[in-house]
């Protein structure tokens, strides 16, 4: 019957819902969002992910392998010198076929007499050890130094009663001059010897060897700071003189001051090129002079360390 919208089929029926207008979602559509990203910082693009994984493996620490730290002394003359010296030595290495001359023979007697044992290996295993170095069919591996801290030497001087001296070195490269200080240390009634941890010398066989076995006796320790360790010593009560030819005390002066030459001390030595750095000197209390006869600008600084040393060890 027309017009009758009650019947079957006189109004289409649509599955989807009706909707509001349009206008409004269009013009939000058309509105800008901002810049692109770069592709790094899109959480979904393969630069983001490269990113997120170059960050993990840098955050990520690094296995340490059997032997990482440890040092190889290559050559019959220098592994003969390194076991007469006390260097701690923990295995000699000789090649399969090496000639078996005078200097294996005495390297084998000393390394039986010290109980350092004694192992063969092949030429090409011996070469992969020693980096591809000359050893001449015989090498030996000295293992890492145990440094102490900084601190350690002070406890060390409270313990015998004394008061603390100690050695501190900026920016000494020359590892033999480090073992010069170190031996010179020992000998003249030092606590123990500072060294940066980052360029400066450290100590290897060549500072072991000039220290002549004084290095088994005397703390070496390494401050990753050296200026914020010397002001470390200062509030523990010590005073820091640093040696330099310009400086405004003279050594005879130093030791003529009791408080000064006689109580917690700390000896601060430069490199031979430039001496103490700008903010190494600006932290020491004073600045000590050694009196030369000649016109010498500098000297060796093991052999400055020494005078400094004996000159403390007579007063005290």
């Amino acid at each position: 019957m027309p017009g009758n919208s009650q019947r079957r089929g006189a109004v289409r029926k649509s599955s989807k819902r009706p909707t509001a207008g349009s206008g409004g979602r269009v013009r939000r559509g058309l509105e800008g969002k901002g810049p692109t990203p770069k592709a790094g910082d899109r959480p979904y693009h393969k630069a983001h992910k490269a990113k997120v994984k170059a960050e993990r493996q840098a955050t990520r620490r690094p296995k340490r392998r059997s032997g990482d730290g440890d040092e190889w002394i290559a050559g019959r003359n220098s592994v003969v010198e390194a076991l007469r010296a006390g260097v701690p030595i923990s295995g000699v290495y000789v090649a399969e076929g090496a000639e078996r001359d005078g200097r294996v023979r005495e390297a084998f007697k000393l390394a039986a007499e010290h109980g350092i044992s004694l192992l063969e290996v092949t030429r090409a295993e011996l070469d992969r050890r020693t980096d591809g170095a000359v050893h001449q069919g015989l090498a030996a591996r000295v293992p890492a130094y145990d440094y102490a801290h900084p601190r350690d030497l002070l406890d060390a001087a409270v313990e015998r009663g004394e008061a603390p001296l100690v050695v501190a070195l900026d920016s000494v490269t020359d590892p033999r001059n480090l073992g010069a200080v170190v031996r010179s240390a020992a000998g003249f009634g030092a606590h123990g010897v500072v060294i940066p941890e980052r360029r400066a010398a450290r100590m290897t066989a060549a500072a072991w060897k000039t220290s002549a076995g004084a290095a088994a006796r005397v703390p070496v320790a390494q401050a990753t700071n050296l200026v914020r360790t010397l002001k470390d010593f200062q509030e523990a009560g010590c005073q820091v003189v640093g040696l330099a030819a310009s400086g405004d005390l003279s050594l005879p002066d130093l030791l003529a001051d009791p408080d000064l030459a006689s109580g917690p001390l700390v000896v601060v030595v430069g490199s031979e090129g430039e001496g103490l750095g700008r903010l190494v000197g600006e932290t020491c209390d004073r600045l000590v002079s050694i009196p030369m006869s000649s016109s010498l600008e500098s000297l060796n600084a093991g052999v400055a360390a020494s005078i400094t040393l004996y000159a403390l060890a007579q007063h005290r």
